[in-house]
């Protein structure tokens, strides 16, 4: 009887792992190379820098003062497309890349931490002979990416632009689950990874208004990589407390500019004011009706108030 009962048991849990594993299996997007063929189709330019290939974009003219375009935490540089013309167009140096693990930049295998993302913008600022004091703008996550920069490089930083950054004390934690690695791969890519395109959409306080949004988003899904450094990201910034960061940037002689969406449910509004608190210098603008990209939904608004905060 014993005996029945244990190959009863130990059939049901080869079942149970062949089920997961076929499903494992099924679920993967990542089934294309990111080749050099890709990336010449994809456009932009491309470097090789200390941890790999980046892939960025620079426009304006050849001279002048730099603003520097830091994505969010997983949709690649295009998310700037409007503030990046703009920007063009009214004569402003404009430089904007892929962090690595995202777009069309390599996907190595390693922590995807603040100090892997800063020294990536310094090498490329480097490769592309950019030595004098850069504006730099981060959305989201990379309003994080930003203030580290300018935290740790002062003498290379001219200004900061933050546009709903993200925001912490520290006591974040990610599921028990995230920490075991065969069943964290497992949930990333059977439960996280499907809906992650649609969920984009939840940024915006008009997603009607951006139907390709998920199909745009879908494309950097396919190469390998994407998933792992997305987990890693989010394992290497649990318990960080930005509050602590932005201080540190507040005490700086560094002029800030702070925009916000009203209607953000990312990263919500009301956050605004303890940040105003903690980057006191911060030039202060919310923007009615829209969400976690103002300067997407609300263009006409912002892009002036951007183009007027980087002019000389």
């Amino acid at each position: 009887m014993v005996r029945r009962i244990a190959i009863a048991i130990g059939t049901l849990i080869l079942a149970v792992l062949l089920w997961a594993t076929v499903r494992y299996t099924a679920a993967n997007m990542e089934t294309k190379p990111l080749t050099d063929e890709v990336r010449k189709a994809a456009g932009g330019s491309y470097v090789t820098l200390s941890e790999g290939v980046v892939h960025y974009q620079i426009g304006g003219p050849d001279i002048g003062r730099v603003v520097v375009l830091v994505h969010g935490f997983s949709v690649p540089c295009y998310i700037w497309d409007p503030a990046y013309e703009a920007l063009i167009g009214a004569g402003i140096r404009t430089l904007r890349l892929d962090l690595l693990g995202r777009g069309y930049s390599d996907r190595p295998r390693l922590t995807y931490s603040a100090d892997l993302f800063d020294r990536e913008i310094i090498e490329l600022l480097d490769s592309l002979g950019i030595q004098e004091p850069v504006d730099i703008a981060g959305l989201s996550m990379g309003g994080a990416v930003a203030q580290y920069f300018a935290n740790h490089h002062p003498d290379r930083t001219h200004s900061v632009i933050l546009i709903d950054p993200s925001f912490s004390h520290g006591t974040d934690r990610e599921p028990w689950s995230m920490h075991v690695p065969v069943l964290r791969n497992y949930i990333m890519r059977v439960h996280v990874a499907p809906g992650m395109a649609a969920g984009q959409m939840s940024d915006f306080a008009y997603p009607e208004r951006f139907p390709d949004w998920p199909a745009r988003y879908r494309v950097q899904m396919q190469y390998p990589g994407f998933l792992n450094a997305i987990m890693s990201t989010r394992l290497a910034d649990e318990r960080r407390d930005l509050s602590k960061e932005y201080a540190a940037l507040g005490e700086k002689h560094v002029p800030v500019l702070l925009i916000w969406g009203k209607r953000d449910r990312t990263v919500p509004f009301g956050l605004s004011d303890e940040l105003r608190k903690l980057v006191p210098q911060a030039e202060f603008h919310a923007i009615d009706d829209a969400g976690h990209i103002p300067y997407m939904e609300q263009p006409g608004v912002v892009n002036p108030i951007l183009i007027s905060f980087l002019r000389p």
